[in-house]
C-alpha cells in the first residue's frame, strides 16, 4: 500500500468559483485575476482553469502541499478578495493508469 506522500502526487485541489449576488466584474478586476493565475502558473501551482459556459462562475485546479495551502491560495484570488465571487474548495484524488485507478484497475 502506498503512503500518503506517494498518494499526494495524485491529489489536486479544485477551487469552484461562484458569483456573489449583486456583484459584477470590471476590466481591472478581471486583469488582476488573470495576473494571479499567471502567478500561480509561474509557481508551478496551476494545473488548469477557466470559466463555466453554462452557469456563472469557474474552476481553478491547483497543486498544493495540503488543504491549508490550497485555502490560502484560493483566498488570495482577486475575485475572492474583492467579494465578487465565493469559493468552494475540494481535494480531488485523480484516478489514472499511473496509480492503477486508485489500486482497483
Amino acid at each position: 500500500m502506498e503512503n500518503s506522500t506517494e498518494n499526494q502526487s495524485f491529489v489536486k485541489y479544485v477551487i469552484l468559483l461562484s458569483m456573489n449576488p449583486g456583484r459584477s466584474f470590471n476590466e481591472e478586476l478581471i486583469r488582476s485575476h488573470v495576473a494571479y493565475l499567471r502567478e500561480l502558473q509561474s509557481m508551478g501551482k496551476l494545473v488548469m482553469c477557466g470559466p463555466f459556459v453554462d452557469v456563472p462562475g469557474g474552476m481553478v485546479i491547483i497543486e498544493a502541499a495540503d488543504l491549508e495551502e490550497a485555502k490560502a491560495l484560493a483566498e488570495r484570488d482577486p475575485f475572492v478578495k474583492s467579494g465578487t465571487e465565493n469559493y468552494e474548495l475540494r481535494a480531488w484524488e485523480i484516478s489514472c493508469e499511473a496509480n492503477n485507478h486508485l489500486g482497483m484497475g
